[in-house]
């Protein structure tokens, strides 16, 4: 089944304590620190990925943590970052936050997003070390990484789209010019979720072309199946108009679809249009739409039944989707993803160190229950020393 839509927990890793060391060999009983600095949390990373087609994969994925940092050792070893983890989608997905603000349109191959950065790592008590204080008996704890509430929404990238009335013969047309498979029966909303085809054409090109579900009257408000795919016309560069000709009342039938696709907005109504008056094999003579719009660049008559009209139609897909010229090369380019909203980021207001005898709250300490927590999440345990704002606790 395809999967357009999809909503994940991402955690970032947290960050390695500093290491709490002194320097011990056989003729140096009394060296100096040499704790080294923990390790950086992992990243979580969404990466557009062309060899996927939807966000099925992700349909179960409801939680996914990158790798804690390393924490840091004696003789000024430094602990080892986190493993990233990266959350592979199809080109055209999209990156929203909860309140459905887009933060990121992975639009391009191996376009990336970075959802949440991993914590920074604590230093080591060998870095506290000053001509006053020779033997420091404290170091940092890691610094926990960012999370956050995703929610990925698909836009298919492709060339041309079919669009139309449930019924019109869209998959039918798209088994005839492409490598789909797919289902085709005589009855409305036999589609029911959007098919992708790869067309052929000469010099070895090819196109992409998307079959989407049938749209009737109120599509846009949410009426039928088809208002939940017209997002996937967006991107097309080209909108085949398919039109059940032997049904009639073609400029009815071509004006019904076209208000759907304005009051929709995203631009659907100045798209150009190629309008395929299918299913001609069942009338006596050739119809014709007498329609006059700009955006109609051309009309063509096709029966997937006998076959005619199919070449045609081929060739004015490669012509009126030409080749997309490469953009140039320039120097001081921007990064290979879209940010849209980055979320701010607030320096802690304390750190916490660790002490031989327990934790050291230094700076200024938050709420009760924020502190309490964030010593949890340092690893305090009972009986240990808290010092905060010049008091020492025992944890209880």
């Amino acid at each position: 089944m395809f999967h357009d839509r999809a909503q994940i927990h991402v955690e970032a890793g947290r960050g390695g304590d500093g290491g709490l060391s002194f320097r011990r060999e056989k003729h140096v009983p009394k060296g100096g620190p040499d704790g080294g600095d923990g390790g950086r949390g992992g990243d979580v990373v969404v990466l557009a990925d062309p060899a996927l087609r939807d966000l099925s994969a992700l349909r179960r994925i409801r939680w996914l943590q990158a790798g804690r940092g390393g924490n840091g050792r004696g003789t000024r070893k430094h602990g080892a970052d986190g493993e990233p983890v990266e959350i592979r989608v199809p080109i055209g997905t999209q990156v929203l936050d909860v309140d459905g603000l887009l933060l990121a349109d992975l639009t391009t191959p191996s376009a990336r997003y970075v959802a949440a950065r991993g914590g920074s790592g604590g230093r080591g008590n060998a870095r506290f070390a000053t001509p006053t204080r020779q033997t420091p008996r404290f170091a940092e704890t890691g610094l926990p990484g960012e999370d956050a509430d995703l929610a990925l929404r698909l836009k298919l990238v492709v060339d041309a789209a079919l669009a139309g009335l449930p019924n019109a013969g869209k998959s039918s047309l798209l088994r005839r010019i492409s490598n789909a498979k797919p289902k085709v029966a005589d009855y409305p909303f036999t589609t029911i979720e959007p098919v992708l085809g790869t067309v052929d054409g000469p010099e070895a090109r090819q196109l992409t072309v998307a079959d989407v579900p049938g749209l009737i009257e109120g599509a846009s408000e949410g009426v039928g199946l088809g208002h939940a795919f017209l997002a996937h016309l967006e991107r097309a560069r080209l909108l085949v108009h398919v039109i059940d000709a032997a049904e009639g009342e073609l400029d009815e039938r071509f004006r019904t679809i076209d208000r759907e696709l304005a009051a929709y907005g995203a631009g659907l109504d100045e798209r150009p249009q190629l309008v395929v008056l299918n299913k001609t094999d069942l009338l006596e003579t050739t119809p014709s739409l007498d329609v006059r719009d700009e955006r109609i660049l051309r009309v063509v008559a096709a029966s997937c039944a006998t076959g005619e009209g199919i070449e045609e139609l081929t060739h004015a897909l490669f012509e009126l989707c030409p080749v997309e010229a490469p953009e140039p090369v320039r120097e001081n380019a921007l990064p290979e993803f879209l940010e849209y909203r980055p979320r701010a980021r607030r320096g802690p207001t304390f750190r916490i160190l660790r002490t031989d005898r327990g934790y050291r709250v230094v700076g200024t300490p938050p709420p009760a229950a924020e502190l309490e927590e964030a010593l949890r999440r340092a690893g305090v345990k009972r009986g240990a020393e808290v010092e905060v704002s010049g008091e020492t606790l025992e944890w209880q």
